[in-house]
């Protein structure tokens, strides 16, 4: 029985039943074309954040699985990267079509798993989609050169770098998980590590992929602690790890990757992103992009959220009123009922960690404008909620405006010119997103020159666009995805001289 089965198309969607669902059935690793329990039959319980029950018993990896999965991924490399790219082509757009197929099981995967709201979860599917159809669709390009050197031949080719690891977090579980097809269609025989606190998508990806590729060419695993991670970003046979996630994970995967040999490291970090409004700029626009960008009905957990919100003096109040009163309205419910606008956070532990920065904010002289408080509708239960908080007044060297929190917390500032703006803006050490808005362009350019940031906005927010390349700069990461050079960051040039 899938989870369409239990929710057809036009029908009330059965929490409970969904839930059982989920509950009643067996998870397994895809491994060498295999789906396995862990080598020595671990598991972990993962518990709703919704309900506050168990939904699922995982299997859990550790370095004896990293050697399974690593040398299988190692003895597919060479069939795989001499497999023509049509045909490479033509085996994502088998995938493309399986998950077509399966996308509201998948969203309603991650609904329960990770507690997002249906509405988001669905959203997701859909990104994950276009991002496989991209990739399809430009794989071709994975081409060489020519270069007239000297009288004889020059080219280079591209050739897929190797084995590669993906390790992708838990705030977009199968959107993350499906970046797997890039390296793959590049060539790579490649493992994913789906997150531990959200990893249900994912083994269900590991599943519908069994006979779509290869042995050993896609895989997948989870684990519940740090052993599984750790031994695959050490393996010797592994050529690159993509990771996603925090700066301390981010350095801890550096070091591990540089003890072990010259392996290749992508890293898309941590943000604690500046959105920065001038006071000529178009406040009802702004005040909906503040709440868009800090991507609340996400519970604020995106590392590309806009969690400073800059504000020339002049408009701060102005703003934050614009802001708060289209907050009131702003509805937390039942991950799985369309009318949600917001869901849960992750689990527990990051609970008390965004309650703990909000405390924190009091502390340190804040006005809690809207929010910080565990809402008292019997309704959710003992839901993982946290509504949408605003807070000003906070000091520029507080914990609360420095540190990322990944929780729906915004924190205004205000600045009295452009200078000091930008000096805000560029103090930390993160460099991921930020966003300008005004209608003075020439200012827009100015400012967004001098931003230390990757991905950049003039007038908008957390849009993202195919075939647009995405990172950070600083603790925020390196390299860039979402793109052809994401594309090619799975591949490497090899020259070729040929004397006549």
């Amino acid at each position: 029985m899938t989870l369409e089965d239990l929710t057809p198309a036009g029908t009330a969607i059965d929490t409970a039943g969904t839930h059982s669902a989920v509950r009643g059935r067996e998870w397994r690793f895809l491994v060498n074309g295999e789906l396995r329990d862990a080598v020595n039959g671990s598991t972990f319980e993962r518990v709703s954040p919704f309900t506050r029950e168990v939904i699922a018993t995982v299997p859990s990896g550790d370095a004896d699985d990293a050697d399974v999965l690593a040398q299988a991924a190692y003895a597919a490399k060479k069939s795989w990267a001499r497999t023509p790219m049509p045909e490479r082509v033509a085996a994502l757009n088998r995938a493309i079509g399986i998950v077509e197929e399966h996308r509201e099981e998948l969203a309603f995967l991650d609904a329960i798993d990770a507690g997002s709201t249906i509405a988001n979860a669905r959203m997701d599917i859909e990104l994950a989609l276009s991002h496989m159809r991209l990739f399809a669709g430009i794989a071709m390009e994975v081409k060489g050169a020519t270069i007239p050197a000297s009288r004889g031949l020059h080219l280079t080719v591209r050739e897929p770098i190797g084995v590669v690891v993906r390790i992708v977090p838990f705030n977009h579980p199968f959107m993350f998980a499906a970046k797997v097809f890039t390296a793959i269609v590049a060539g790579c025989p490649t493992i994913l590590k789906a997150p531990e606190v959200a990893p249900l998508s994912a083994l269900r990806l590991g599943e519908l992929m069994q006979d779509v590729f290869p042995a050993g060419v896609l895989q997948v695993a989870t684990a519940k602690g740090r052993a599984l991670a750790d031994a695959l970003v050490r393996h010797r046979r592994v050529a690159k790890i993509a990771f996603i996630g925090s700066e301390q994970t981010g350095a801890a995967i550096s070091r591990a990757a540089a003890e072990t040999g010259f392996k290749r490291v992508s890293l898309e970090l941590g943000g604690k992103n500046a959105m920065i409004v001038f006071d000529d700029a178009n406040l009802d626009k702004a005040a909906q992009g503040a709440i868009f960008g800090m991507n609340f009905t996400w519970s604020g957990q995106s590392c590309g959220s806009n969690s400073r919100l800059l504000v020339q003096r002049s408009i701060h109040d102005a703003l934050v009123e614009r802001i708060t009163d289209r907050l009131r309205d702003h509805c937390l419910g039942d991950p799985l009922d369309p009318a949600s606008q917001q869901g849960t956070v992750i689990h527990e532990r990051h609970y008390d960690t965004v309650m703990g920065y909000i405390d924190q904010a009091r502390q340190e002289g804040g006005t809690i404008v809207i929010g910080g408080e565990k809402p008292d509708d019997p309704a959710l239960g003992d839901g993982l909620f946290v509504p949408p908080t605003v807070i000003t007044g906070l000091p520029l060297d507080g914990r609360v405006v420095r540190e990322e929190i990944f929780g729906p917390v915004l924190s205004v500032i205000p600045f009295d010119g452009e200078d000091e703006a930008l000096r805000i803006a560029n103090a930390l050490d993160y460099g991921l997103t930020a966003s300008v808005w005004t209608q003075d362009i020439s200012r827009a350019l100015r400012v967004v020159q001098d931003l230390e940031a990757g991905f950049t906005w003039v007038n908008d927010s957390s849009k993202h666009f195919l075939n647009v390349p995405y990172g950070g700069v600083k603790s925020s990461g390196m390299g860039r995805e979402e793109s052809i050079d994401e594309l090619l960051s799975y591949t490497e040039l090899k020259t070729i001289n040929i004397a006549f």
